[in-house]
């Protein structure tokens, strides 16, 4: 049901390199109707926005936006404990990003120079949510509330068919309007605007292949988050892990798609075999089994290795979305890590408290961009301004050195720029 890689096979560096490989790739025919999508959503606005619905998700739209009042109606179906649940995890949420807020600075040399930087929040932010079957009140959260700790002035959420439980997210994160399109054309509209939808400085949240794709032909025009590929764990374990608790773990990640990434590396391979045992009883009584069952076999591994340290170096190669660190003294070896989306550490800190309610926004680097990515939060949702003054003294100290650098690069044109304000 899932291979088991060992470091006694002769392919053993092959199959990892394989793993590591992995990428966010956009299949040309998806990318090609994206395209076609983004290309009648500028041309047409509305009126494009509801041919398209009708043609692929057979929805007819009479208003774009859901009414206020409509919306509440539709929240307040949400009963007590969820609701309870939902308000928790957004004040954790928020208490985590308020802290991650940048402040302006400024610099003053003796010389004459001040120098500063501003920080300023985005004016509009569009958050993708993905409806339908679908229930995601967890992305409304971890997306709308760093936005609003940023001091974002307008959120904006696009999503076809909002669950109760997402429009109550949305309530109590600060969303200020919901319009109930999907799909690549919502990207479309929120990044170029329409006569009903405003036009985003960014874009952030999950989507399917068609909204990967479309963030990314978008963006250069809007900001985007990321092009998200399919979620993924890596879990490191040695012997003072519990073989149940890890094949939930993998489980967890594999019921969210065929596409997700569940990987174990195990120090020893009486560890592992024992976690494949439990996955076997565990998956008879899973819901989603086929789903879980497809992600195990098509892009599941259990690694085996030597030792703890090989099993952090291998982590580190993989660079994943979420990595766990099952393991004795787990808070010493995450120093070593130095790829990851987010970590998770000892035995009690499965990857669904990062999911739901621990503080931190779940939306991650994935296909091993956290090599150089990292988690969404208050930054994506910020300009940076550089602020530069000098005065006659100061320029004129730095004038030979500004001056023979203009010569070096051949831009005469600069350093005359300088010296014309010492000319008579």
């Amino acid at each position: 049901m899932i291979r088991i890689i060992g470091k006694s096979d002769a392919d053993f560096a092959a199959r990892v390199r394989a793993l590591v490989d992995r990428a966010a790739t956009v299949p040309e025919h998806i990318e090609t109707a994206a395209r076609d999508v983004i290309r009648a959503v500028r041309k047409g606005g509305d009126a494009a926005i509801r041919e398209l619905t009708q043609r692929f998700e057979k929805r007819t739209l009479d208003a774009l936006e859901l009414p206020r009042r409509e919306w509440e109606a539709i929240a307040s179906r949400v009963d007590a404990r969820t609701r309870g649940a939902i308000e928790r995890a957004a004040a954790r949420i928020r208490a985590f990003h308020e802290r991650e807020r940048y402040q302006s600075f400024e610099l003053r040399e003796p010389s004459g120079v001040r120098l500063g930087l501003r920080v300023a929040p985005l004016g509009l932010a569009g958050i993708y949510v993905p409806g339908g079957k679908a229930l995601y009140p967890s992305t409304v959260l971890m997306t709308a509330v760093p936005a609003r700790a940023a001091g974002v002035r307008e959120i904006v959420m696009t999503t076809p068919g909002p669950s109760p439980e997402t429009l109550a997210a949305a309530l109590v994160a600060g969303v200020d309007r919901v319009f109930t399109i999907g799909g690549a054309q919502a990207i479309a509209a929120m990044a170029y605007g329409t006569e009903t939808i405003p036009r985003v400085d960014i874009i952030v949240g999950p989507g399917n292949a068609y909204v990967a794709a479309a963030k990314r032909l978008v963006f250069g025009d809007v900001g985007i988050d990321s092009i998200a590929g399919p979620t993924e764990v890596v879990i490191a374990a040695d012997d003072t892990a519990n073989p149940r608790c890890l094949a939930a773990d993998l489980l967890a990640q594999a019921e969210h798609d065929e596409l997700a990434v569940p990987v174990l590396i195990t120090v020893g391979r009486p560890l592992a075999d024992r976690v494949t045992a439990e996955l076997e009883t565990q998956l008879a009584a899973l819901p989603k089994r086929t789903i879980a069952e497809r992600s195990l076999t098509d892009q599941g591994a259990i690694i085996v290795v030597d030792s703890a340290a090989e099993a952090i170096d291998i982590m580190n190669q993989l660079a994943p979305e979420h990595a766990e660190i099952a393991m004795a003294d787990a808070r010493a070896l995450s120093e070593r890590v130095t790829t990851a989306g987010a970590l998770f550490l000892g035995h009690y800190t499965p990857e669904s408290v990062g999911d739901y309610i621990a503080g931190p926004s779940h939306v991650l680097p994935t296909s091993g961009s956290a090599r150089f990515a990292s988690p969404l939060g208050v930054a994506d949702f910020v300009k940076r301004t550089s602020i530069i003054e000098y005065d006659a003294a100061a320029l004129a100290e730095q004038a030979a050195d500004i001056e023979r650098l203009a010569e070096v690069e051949g831009l005469d044109g600069h350093a005359r720029a300088v010296r014309a304000r010492f000319s008579k």
